[in-house]
């Protein structure tokens, strides 16, 4: 026991959060109340629910570093969708957590379903902290975490996720939606990559404000833009915008993309699209009618978007979304190479919708 307690005391290894970790602190202690819930004794499970680049990552590294040295271990598994789709990378994650655990300890592995078992017999008696950072199938969950019983009393896991349904079925006791950056925020953290400083230069106020409202107040695109307009001249800020508007960031499209791609199949993937062009701000009820005679079986498809994050629904039942996953979407319409408006599937702007239509060039 000793032993242990010098380790955890020497235990220097916290992970890197942010630069400019901008509105990181009070969302951390927002979600340690919960995880201390005056120190009970069981095993408490935390979910983290929001789109891609909003922050979660971010945040889980941050408690992890706060509250990791209180435990008997922990483990951080960054980049699970990722590293599980690699060849023995589902192995090499169970293979991961117990190194974690057991500080310098190898483990060797040979199937998912023999990790399980030395999973649940080595860790039952340790208090432990484990982050499943960007989980996105069910069974990454039966493989590193299936039950409670394979965790010591007082143990907390927080599992990361762009989809409500994992949390649903893993019975979090509390799921945690990321909440937006307000405007304060979101200025400072663009200012931060934009000038190297917590406030936007005098000469480019109103256009950072322009540019934040772009990015609608989400991370990672204040950070990408913020860093690719650094240094550059007012005027061609203005030109990177306009541009924006019709061909979205690379970086910041490919991160967002990974949602639309991880959906379960062609109609569902249908459904979003036809919601990015035609039916933001429409009645959920008059969608579903719409596309029920496209025979796109949307009651299904909208609500496995809704958990996803790609799609949201106010109290007055409406159809909304996120303007960047609104340009992703769309911009994959127009495809790569980019395709003229008659040869894409569907069309938004007015301007393309009568040229076509002019000059009877659509398919």
């Amino acid at each position: 026991d000793i032993v242990d307690k010098v380790t955890r005391l020497l235990d220097k290894t916290d992970l890197f959060v942010a630069d400019n970790p901008v509105g990181v602190g009070s969302r951390v202690q927002d979600i340690i109340q919960f995880l201390h819930i005056q120190q009970s004794n069981n095993v408490l499970m935390l979910g983290m629910w929001g789109m891609g680049g909003i922050g979660k990552t971010t945040i889980a590294k941050a408690i992890y570093n706060e509250i990791g040295r209180n435990f008997d271990g922990r483990s951080f598994l960054g980049n699970v969708r990722e590293v599980w789709e690699q060849t023995g990378g589902q192995v090499y994650l169970q293979e991961q957590l117990l190194f974690d655990i057991f500080k310098g300890t190898t483990t060797k592995i040979q199937n998912i379903d023999s990790g399980k078992t030395i999973l649940k017999d080595r860790l039952r008696h340790k208090r432990v902290l484990l982050v499943l950072d960007d989980v996105s199938q069910l069974e990454q969950l039966d493989a590193l975490c299936s039950s409670r019983e394979w965790f010591g009393r007082g143990s907390r896991i927080i599992i990361t996720t762009r989809d409500m349904h994992i949390l649903r079925w893993s019975g979090v006791d509390k799921a945690y939606t990321m909440k937006e950056m307000d405007d304060t925020e979101s200025i400072e953290l663009f200012s931060w990559h934009a000038f190297k400083q917590m406030s936007p230069r005098e000469d480019f106020a109103r256009i950072s404000r322009n540019v934040v409202e772009y990015c609608g107040r989400l991370p990672l695109a204040l950070e990408v833009i913020g860093r690719y307009l650094f240094g550059r001249k007012v005027t061609e800020w203005k030109c990177v915008l306009e541009k924006l508007k019709r061909i979205p960031n690379n970086k910041v499209q490919n991160k967002l993309k990974i949602s639309y791609d991880g959906l379960d199949d062609d109609f569902q993937r249908a459904i979003f699209l036809d919601i990015t062009c035609f039916f933001i701000g429409m009645d959920r009820n008059d969608v579903i009618y719409i596309l029920s005679g496209c025979e796109l079986f949307p009651e299904n498809g909208i609500s496995v978007l809704i958990e996803r994050n790609l799609v949201t629904i106010d109290d007055e039942n409406r159809l909304g979304m996120h303007d960047l996953l609104r340009d992703m979407g769309r911009e994959i319409i127009c495809d790569t190479p980019r395709k003229e408006p008659e040869d894409r599937s569907r069309l938004w702007f007015h301007e393309d919708v009568l040229d076509v239509l002019s000059a009877q060039t659509g398919v």
